[in-house]
Order: structure tokens, then sequence, then C-alpha cells
């Protein structure tokens, strides 16, 4: 069965843009971060917390290839970090698979994430322009993995509803 798989930096919209996408081609959403805390009955933050980030990139490695090998079809919506480690960059580009990284300039990520970035760990302490730079230099380091997916969808400046129809026309 066919998994559509959104990827992409925190804040891009991956959850929001996934849970609308799944409501119109009525497929179902599952976000892997969300799979991981129900499977370990731990916030994402507490699995760090406890067991560090090799424990969870671990995990967050097996959940993922557990979905993918699922006999239904999904879509899968990754952590942000996902596509950087375990090489869960080339399970992008396996049979079945539909990627797509949903790309968004750091003018808008930084927006979105200054809204609730008290939520986000990574960047709950920092400045506006430490921010931006933070957000540039993981942007930088992670665009490999990220263009490793099939397509490329530009959410700037972009409803909802647009950036589906966008994924409705590469999926037809």
């Amino acid at each position: 069965m066919r998994k559509i798989i959104l990827l992409g930096y925190m804040g891009c919209g991956k959850s929001t843009i996934a849970a609308a996408l799944s409501k119109s081609i009525e497929i179902p959403f599952v976000d892997l971060d969300k799979k991981i805390e129900e499977k370990t009955n731990l916030s994402i933050n507490a699995i760090f917390e406890k067991h560090g980030e090799i424990y969870f990139r671990k995990l967050e490695h097996e959940i993922f290839v557990e979905l993918l090998h699922s006999s239904e079809a999904l879509i899968i919506g990754l952590g942000g970090g996902t596509p950087c480690y375990a090489n869960n960059h080339e399970l992008l580009k396996g049979e079945g698979v539909v990627s797509i990284y949903l790309k968004a300039s750091i003018e808008t990520l930084f927006h979105r994430l200054a809204v609730n970035k008290s939520k986000r760990p990574l960047i709950a302490d920092k400045s506006e322009g430490e921010m931006k730079e933070f957000i540039a230099i993981h942007l930088f380091e992670r665009s490999f993995y990220y263009n490793q997916a099939h397509y490329k969808v530009v959410v700037d400046d972009k409803t909802i509803q647009q950036t589906v129809v966008d994924i409705m026309d590469l999926l037809a």
C-alpha cells in the first residue's frame, strides 16, 4: 500500500497539512512523534531527558520502518530531524513511497515558530536573532536530507488548502 511521507523543518506545517490532506484523500494520517509517544507512554522531551538522543533516534527509525511496512495506505508526518538520522533519507525513496518536502523560508519558519516557541525545546530560550540563525544553520545542515524527497512543495504565503491542492496535483 502506498505511503505518502511529509517532511520538512519544524513549523513548516507537516501535521496541519497532513491532517487536511488526510481528510481530502481519505487516507489515515500518522504523526511519527505522536506514535513514538503512544508506544513509549512518554513525551518526546521525556524520552530525550531519560534516555538521550541516540535512544530516541533508534526508536524513531524502528517505528518509521514499522509504519512503512504496515499493510494500509498512510500519510506519515515525520519529525523535523527524522530524515537526517539512521539512513532514514534512503527510506524516502522506497517502493510504494511518495515523499514530499514541505519547504518554507527562514522568515516563514521564524514567524510560525515564534508564536509558540515555548513548546519547542530547541528554540525556547533563543532571542529573535539567535532563532533566525539557528533555523538558517539547521536548514543548511538538513537540506541534503530534505532534498532526497521525490517532490518539493513551497509553503510560503500559501493557505493550508492551497498546499493540499498542490500535493494532490502531485499525487494525481
